[in-house]
C-alpha cells in the first residue's frame, strides 16, 4: 500500500481540522519512513525478487521494527504522547496516535502473509492482493481519490498555492507510484532504501500544501 496511506490522512483531516496535512501523513506512512533507513543500517532486511508478485518484486524478509502490529500500536502511542505534549491537545494526539497502526490494516490488504504480528518468532499475516495489478491500481488510486474528495470538500484554498500546490502534490504522488507499480524492479536493495527516503520530502509537501489552506 502506498497511495492508500496518503488516502486515509487526506480524509481524516476533517476529524481534526487543526492537525496538519503534514502530520497526518507522518503518522500514517510512519512505518514507511523509518523502513528505508532501518534497511540502510542492516536492521531489517528485504530481497528483491522480479515477478514475485504482480504488483510487486519486494520480499520482506525481516522487518519487525517497522511493520509489526505491536511496533506500529507502539510507535503511535509514542507519536501521539509527544504530540499531545506539544501542542496540549490530546483529542488531536489521540487521531495521530491512532493513524499509525492504520498502516498495519492497510497493509494487511496488499502483502502476502509477511506482515509480523509482535517481534520475535511471530506469525504473519497478509491477504495477498498485490498478487492482482488490476485490483490493487483500483484500490490504491480510488483511496487515494476519495481522500481527496473529502479533504478538498472540508478546506479551501487560502490562497493560489493552496490550490495549486495540492494538485501538484496529487500529481507526484501518483506518477511516483505508477512509476513504481508498473516500471523496473529497484536495481538494489540500497538504491530502494535511498530512493524510498522521498517520502520525508510527501510529508513536508503536506505541510507546505495545508499551511495555505483553511477548513471551511
Amino acid at each position: 500500500m502506498f497511495l492508500g496511506h496518503f488516502g486515509v490522512g487526506l480524509a481524516t483531516k476533517p476529524l481534526q481540522p487543526r492537525v496538519s496535512l503534514g502530520t497526518l501523513f507522518l503518522a500514517t506512512q510512519l512505518a514507511d519512513l523509518l523502513w528505508p533507513t532501518l534497511l540502510l543500517l542492516g536492521v531489517e532486511r528485504v530481497e528483491i525478487r522480479p515477478g514475485l508478485l504482480a504488483a510487486s518484486p519486494l520480499d520482506f524478509v525481516y522487518y519487525p521494527f517497522s511493520h509489526s502490529l505491536l511496533a506500529e500500536v507502539v510507535l503511535g502511542i509514542a507519536l501521539g504522547l509527544a504530540y499531545g505534549l506539544f501542542r496540549r491537545n490530546w483529542r488531536e494526539a489521540l487521531l495521530v496516535g491512532l493513524l499509525v497502526p492504520s498502516h498495519w490494516l492497510l497493509d494487511l490488504i496488499m502483502h502476502r502473509p509477511d506482515l509480523p504480528l509482535y517481534f520475535g518468532q511471530s506469525p504473519k499475516a497478509g491477504l495477498g492482493l498485490w498478487q492482482n495489478l488490476p485490483a490493487t491500481l483500483v484500490l490504491e488510486l480510488g483511496s487515494l481519490a476519495v481522500g481527496l474528495w473529502v479533504y478538498m470538500r472540508h478546506t479551501r484554498a487560502r490562497n493560489r498555492t493552496g490550490r495549486f500546490a495540492l494538485w501538484g502534490m496529487i500529481a507526484f504522488l501518483v506518477l511516483v507510484y505508477v512509476g513504481g507499480a508498473l516500471g523496473p524492479a529497484p536495481a538494489s536493495v540500497a538504491a530502494l532504501a535511498w530512493s524510498a527516503q522521498i517520502l520525508w520530502l510527501v510529508v513536508a509537501l503536506g505541510y507546505w500544501v495545508d499551511a495555505n489552506r483553511e477548513a471551511v
